[in-house]
């Protein structure tokens, strides 16, 4: 129960801090145009709220053309904790106030600014999410640093991209030198000196030195692949889903897996590829507990999952910190930040998959990836990453979602027609309905996996 409280406690700070700031950047860009503001809401309040308060008036005379009255907005706290809102005068959004619509548009009113104004009233909360990203992960490369492991600690070795196999490296090579020089993973050229390099030393198999001829120009070719090696990551079991495959077959903290029926599966790579060719089917893990190998049998999914959750590299591999000064971290959060959204957005292409379809979850799936014990740097990783993906997912053109009124605005732009409040209703209501299968369908599967498997 106490690692529970503690999880829901994270997620609902982080839930809590990214709703407030993406709202913020719709709320300050409609002051700085003159749109009145309604309300700004934390949590939706159909019916009640818990919290409310309006600021008082001025004693000047209450009309609709009086500054003070419009600028006036209503702050609270809802009961239903779904996300958040601000109540933006003239705009068709979730709070469908027809009563306003039908009346003629006021100066004061979103409807009546110009279409530029209205872009950038809507683009401004997921402009505040991907900035907030960025000063989050600016803000841990300053107080914590950047954790790092060198490359000879790396006892699995690295994983190639396809360009760098074509030229002679192996998955497991560990890089060393570079021209002769010695390669360090605190260096941030070190990549630079190894694609620039004539030839480059690796250590294959834990035991040889091999040296690898570099091509003239290859740089390019790496900027093609989009990368050239990442560390392996050893298969370490963290802890396991109960109920799940892994649990009922035995396996426990710390065991480290070595084979599936007989064949190399010590890195994710090779792991999760003789997992998902073996689905359903019962195989045997060759394991080492508390340094004694063993066997254990065990049947997978049919999607080929055993239902763990793997150690962290970094508490595998010796670490080290690489400390960054205030001025120095602003760059770092930058690469960061745009490096957490090219992964993610590349990662949404499973998403449309029957395998990605059934691993989508709700809130369940986000408050697990928050660890059982309070940690500040976990807290901020996490926030900053979910600020990333919240980003993404509400620029995508949905009806509904800020990415559907700026498609619609864009579209306005180019056109110089404007969509009638009729069909921006309708779609309104279309991308509402649309949300709210999909929220169903994600929580509903954290429930499927909390109680049916």
């Amino acid at each position: 129960m106490d690692a529970f409280l503690i999880k829901a406690a994270q997620l609902i700070a982080a839930f809590a801090l990214l709703v407030i700031i993406h709202e913020f950047g719709h709320y300050i860009f409609a002051r700085m145009f003159g749109i009145k503001v309604e309300k700004f809401y934390l949590f939706f309040d159909p019916w009640f709220s818990l919290v409310k308060w309006r600021p008082k008036k001025k004693a000047t005379k209450d009309t609709v053309d009086n500054r003070a009255t419009w600028r006036d907005t209503e702050y609270g706290i809802g009961w239903l904790p779904l996300g958040g809102y601000v109540k933006i005068a003239g705009m068709i959004d979730e709070s469908m106030d027809k009563e306003q619509m039908s009346k003629p548009a006021q100066p004061w009113e979103f409807r009546s600014k110009p279409a530029w104004q209205r872009l950038l009233v809507m683009v401004a909360g997921v402009l505040m999410n991907f900035i907030l990203a960025i000063i989050i992960y600016a803000g841990i490369a300053w107080y914590w640093g950047e954790k790092y492991i060198e490359y000879r600690d790396a006892k699995e070795g690295m994983e190639y991209a396809q360009s760098a196999k074509e030229i002679g490296f192996r998955d497991g090579d560990i890089p060393l030198l570079a021209d002769g020089e010695e390669m360090y993973a605190s260096d941030p050229s070190s990549l630079l000196k190894i694609v620039e390099a004539k030839t480059v030393t690796v250590l294959r198999d834990g035991r040889d030195s091999v040296e690898i001829a570099i091509p003239e120009n290859f740089i390019f070719r790496v900027n093609d692949d989009k990368g050239f090696f990442t560390y392996r990551l050893p298969v370490v079991v963290d802890n396991t889903v109960s109920g799940e495959p892994a649990d009922k077959a035995g396996l426990k903290t710390g065991d480290r897996i070595r084979t599936i029926n007989g064949e190399p599966a010590s890195t994710y790579t090779d792991f999760t590829r003789l997992l998902a060719e073996n689905g359903g089917k019962e195989i045997e893990l060759g394991i080492v507990r508390d340094g004694h190998p063993a066997d254990i049998a065990i049947t997978p999914t049919e999607g080929g999952k055993i239902g763990i959750q793997l150690r962290p590299i970094t508490d595998i591999y010796p670490v080290h910190v690489k400390r960054y000064g205030l001025l120095e971290s602003i760059p770092k959060g930058w690469e960061n930040g745009t490096g957490k959204l090219s992964a993610y957005v590349s990662s949404m292409k499973y998403v449309a998959t029957a395998e990605g379809a059934k691993s989508l979850g709700g809130f369940g799936a986000i408050g697990n990836m928050f660890p059982d014990r309070w940690s500040w740097i976990s807290f901020w990783e996490i926030t900053a990453f979910l600020s990333v993906a919240l980003a993404f997912m509400n620029i995508l053109p949905i009806p509904a979602l800020d990415g559907g009124h700026i498609m619609f605005l864009l579209y306005e732009i180019i056109s110089r027609r404007k969509p009638s409040e009729k069909f921006m209703e309708y779609a309104q209501i279309c991308g509402m309905a649309f949300l709210f299968i999909l929220l169903l369908y994600a929580n509903g599967n954290d429930l499927y996996r909390f109680f049916l498997k």
